[in-house]
């Protein structure tokens, strides 16, 4: 996020930030803009953030305008105008490079101050800026014009010379800085343990000791350790917070003592409390103590008790005499789980207050309050009963206590649940910190994966561990001794940090490999002590299936630190789609610089994880161009010479979907092919879904298409329909879409159009087919029309019917309707004249004129069809599916057929039909070959988005 400040008086320091973050890879040069309204007319100010390449624009807005209430001012001060870092602030320093600066009088009023660094001499001291100031460089500031290319720790460096002495010569080892951290590094301590002790407790005993030990050291210096008898020490690391913690272990009478001093603080106490975590796997039936807090006050020895269904806070005065006994009811909740016991005392005139609270780590809380009157004292020492803790309590894992000269801490807070729930980059932002080593980010804390529990490891693990569950890049800073971290969603949608032509730009060889050896097409991701998560390929040219449908399993298996079970399944399926990309590797790509110094610039802003682009390929490798994503570099320096060589990964996959976005937010569909073959030239072609059809309005248009490797710009899709909204007599002339329906059979005044509906009447030979065709020829299809009979019939049924594949007057499939006797309806399927399987009734009836709904599906040569009343809701079953076996049929036209059966007596019977669609397949006009890509492709043929929305991690 961008935060400005500014003092309306010299002494506050309102703060405004920004509502996005700013989008900037680490090294990347941004210009970042604040602007200020202090009067913005509603009784209040404003402030607006904006973002260009470059400090002269253009500026696009960050986020929303930010608004505080009341108007406010700038104070007009004689402090001097600084630029860098400006400790009374309070902002962290950053690394960072500063290229120029605006200041301006005003919303885009006058400049006052406009120092540009770029045109300075190297080294300068101080100059005068255009706005006629004079800059001074101090302290740590320096302006220069060079380029770090490797900050280096130099680990051997042994002296070598000829037998003769003539020359002597060192040579050198160098790495970076994660040589140094990788060696001999020790894991880090527990998180309680790091975080306690910077709050500054009184006395903080985290009891992590070892097996051996006879009593608890503390981390706290000058502090006396822990003395804790009949104790099993290390003996349960069930709390990832902690280390292994010791447990109560009575023998034969002789039960574990406990006792830790307590200094006395520096000054007098308005509150002190006392912390520590425990866990009991058995319920005490009775009430046992768990600790006992001497102090200096009215109560001289406080004990808490716990029992199976209650606590009991008991305070005693140093005569032995009772001040506090308060029974509390509680639960089981408070036994077999880890739980933190916070126990705090505040005076308040002579009132003292007293609070218990219980937490479940990682859980619910509940607490109790009591008062009474006289003086909390000071906290002398924390300690067992008198005469040892209880056997009822064997077993009792006990640590981190800890002494306070307040009534309340945040020391707990996070670092016992081990920081489970940070994001990826606030984990890494911390330990770096603790550890005081240099991490420069970039990314953003909300799109983070959140991480599980922070266990004792090197510090390097633990970063690293960080960065694979967010999916990032942690490498080292190229410029200085410190670590960088690019995190996943900075590598989305990039534009191109450096763009270059095959030829004189790359240094031969460029060399692609189609191999498998990134191919992970089955992955499950576990967490780290929870679930996990599966996701496999099924379909596809990369899928699991066994070539040529695909390429067989390549499977994969991690775990992660993860903060949630949920999280498990994305990552998997992103880790899928990163290993399923279809698309050759260009493990390297070189550059002579010295042959092409037009680069340089851009070759040194260039840093890991940023987009190369390639153009002009020669005409033997695919159409470019190549995107390729740098994941390392070497470079060598010759006494002439200049080579880098990139290795890099496919950038396609990180292509990732953009809502609302004209090119980047379209999603493709689960399945589509050509519905019939495609010569090089054709300008348009069906297409056929499975499922949902393509777009049709025309703001939708153009995109761009690909199929057999071709690319092609789709400039509008229509939908074969017809919606009969015109009249006509002896023909059903041209459909709504602009088909003409071609009609075979029957005499010409049986078709007619009364401006709602088609219509055919059997006004002779009644079982004569009449055929009613719009459109073909095309393979699988889907078909929706509306249908309705003018009489119940007598004799024998009536069959409207949707015709599929037809060829001629014996070459074709229906799905017919029986419009039967009595009222009753029936489904059946034919090849040609000959039905294929049964008549299943359909559980409707009709009358004269009622409307009914047919949809029908073709796939292959299965057929299925279900029949809905209109104004119903449509059926999620299939009323009647057969396959074709015999004599099966490739292709052909589709439209509609009518008839009746031999027998039926009804005079002039009509067939009514409205709203026919054909669903799919739709008919795409093309400009084809945008790819350089000319050939013609059979019908079947897989067709998607050129570039389809990727739903990002």
């Amino acid at each position: 996020m961008l935060q400005f400040r500014w003092s309306p008086d010299g002494t506050a320091l309102p703060i405004a930030r920004s509502t996005e973050p700013v989008a900037a890879g680490p090294g990347k040069r941004l210009a970042v803009r604040a602007v200020l309204d202090v009067s913005n007319g509603a009784g209040g100010w404003t402030m607006r953030f904006y973002v260009a390449e470059h400090i002269g624009g253009p500026w696009s807005l960050l986020g929303e305008p930010v608004t505080g209430s009341g108007v406010t001012a700038i104070f007009a001060g004689t402090a001097p105008l600084e630029v860098g870092d400006i400790g009374s602030v309070g902002f962290a320093s950053a690394e960072r490079e500063i290229w120029a600066f605006e200041l301006r009088n005003g919303i885009d009023g006058p400049l006052v101050a406009a120092p540009d660094f770029t045109v300075q001499a190297s080294g300068a001291a101080s100059f005068t800026d255009a706005a006629g100031v004079l800059w001074q460089v101090e302290n740590q500031a320096r302006i220069s014009d060079r380029h770090i290319r490797f900050a280096v720790e130099i680990s051997e460096w042994p002296p070598r010379w000829t037998p003769s002495g003539a020359d002597v010569w060192v040579p050198i080892e160098a790495a970076g800085v994660l040589r140094r951290m990788g060696q001999g590094a020790k894991a880090l301590d527990s998180t309680l343990r790091r975080r306690i002790p910077s709050y500054q407790p009184l006395a903080y005993w985290p009891m992590e000791d070892g097996r051996e030990a006879t009593q608890a050291s503390s981390p706290i210096a000058g502090l006396s350790p822990l003395r804790l008898t009949r104790a099993n020490w290390a003996a349960v690391d069930s709390l990832p917070s902690s280390g292994a913690l010791p447990t109560l272990a009575s023998n034969s009478g002789s039960l574990p003592m406990m006792d830790g001093r307590v200094p006395a603080s520096s000054g007098s106490l308005s509150g002190w409390s006392v912390q520590f975590v425990y866990r009991l796997d058995s319920v005490p039936a009775d009430l046992r103590t768990f600790l006992r807090i001497r102090s200096t006050g009215t109560v001289a020895e406080w004990y808490l008790q716990q029992q199976n269904n209650g606590a009991r806070i008991l305070g005693r005065n140093d005569d032995g005499g009772t001040v506090v006994s308060q029974d509390i009811g509680t639960t089981n909740d408070l036994f077999n789980q880890w739980m933190r016991v916070e126990f705090r005392v505040t005076q308040s005139g002579s009132t003292v207050e007293w609070v218990i609270r219980w937490t479940d780590v990682g859980g619910d809380a509940g607490s109790f309050s009591g008062t009474f009157t006289g003086t909390i004292g000071r906290p002398t020492a924390v300690a067992s009963p008198p005469d040892g803790y209880s056997p009822l309590l064997d077993g009792m894992a006990i640590g981190h206590i800890s002494v306070w000269p307040t009534a309340t801490t945040a020391a707990y807070d996070g670092a016992i649940d081990a920081w489970t729930g940070e994001s990826a980059i606030n984990r890494m932002v911390l330990l770096s910190a603790e550890e005081s080593v240099a991490l420069a980010l970039a990314g953003d804390q909300a799109s983070s994966e959140a991480v599980g529990a922070q266990l004792p490891a090197a510090l390097l693990d633990l970063l690293a561990e960080a960065a694979e569950a967010d999916g990032g890049i942690l490498y080292e800073d190229r410029t200085r001794a410190a670590l960088r971290y690019r995190a996943r969603t900075t590598l989305y949608n990039q534009s191109p940090a450096l763009a270059l032509a095959y030829a004189g730009e790359v240094a031969p060889p460029l060399e692609p490999v189609d191999d498998d050896q990134h191919v992970r097409n089955d992955v499950t991701v576990s967490r780290s002590g929870g679930s996990s998560a599966r996701v496999v390929k099924e379909s596809g040219p990369l899928s699991i299936q066994a070539p040529p449908a695909g390429v067989g399993r390549y499977d994969e298996a991690l775990t992660l630190s993860l903060a949630h079970d949920h999280q498990a399944e994305p990552i998997a399926a992103w880790r899928v789609h990163l290993g399923t990309v279809d698309e050759a590797r260009h493990p390297t790509v070189r550059i002579r610089l010295h042959k092409a110094p037009h680069l340089i610039p851009a070759v040194l802003a260039l840093g890991i994880g940023d987009k190369i682009r390639i153009t002009d390929l020669p005409p033997w490798l695919p159409p470019g161009p190549v995107d390729l994503i740098v994941t390392g570099y070497s470079e060598t320096f010759g006494i002439r010479t200049w080579d880098i060589e990139f290795t890099c990964n496919p950038a396609g996959p990180w292509t990732v979907g953009v809502t609302d976005d004209v090119l980047l937010g379209r999603v493709d569909t689960d399945g589509s092919h050509l519905a019939a073959a495609l010569d090089q030239a054709a300008a348009s072609v069906p297409v056929h879904t499975e499922d949902a059809s393509w777009v049709t309005a025309g703001g939708e248009f153009p995109f761009d298409v690909r199929f057999g490797g071709e690319v092609a710009t789709v400039t509008g899709i229509t939908n074969t329909a017809d919606t009969f909204t015109r009249t006509l007599a002896n023909t059903w002339g041209t459909a709504s879409s602009g088909e003409t329906w071609a009609e075979v059979s029957g005499a010409a005044s049986d078709r007619s159009v009364d401006g709602t509906r088609g219509i055919i009447t059997l006004a002779a030979a009644p079982s004569t087919l009449r055929f009613q065709t719009l459109t073909g020829p095309i393979g699988d299809c889907e078909v929706r029309v509306r249908m309705a009979v003018s009489q119940v019939a007598t004799g024998a049924s009536r069959v409207p019917a949707v015709l599929l594949r037809y060829a001629d007057q014996s070459t074709y499939y229906r799905a017919r309707i029986h419009f039967a006797t009595g009222g009753g309806m029936f489904a059946s399927i034919t090849r040609d004249t000959t039905q294929i399987g049964g008549t299943p009734q359909l559980p409707y009836s009709y009358t004269a004129g009622a409307q009914f709904e047919l949809r029908v599906k073709l796939t292959g040569q299965l057929i299925q069809m279900r029949v809905w009343p209109t104004g119903t809701a449509e059926p999620t079953l299939w009323h009647h599916a057969e396959t074709i076996v015999t004599n099966p049929i490739g292709s052909g036209a589709v439209g509609l057929s009518a008839s009746a059966f031999a027998g039926m007596t009804n005079l002039n019977p009509q067939l009514f039909y409205d709203e026919f669609a054909l669903v799919t397949p739709q008919r795409f006009t093309l400009a084809r070959s945008v790819n350089g890509i000319v050939k013609a492709h059979a019908a079947g043929t897989d067709l998607r988005l050129a570039q389809p929305a990727i739903v990002a991690l």
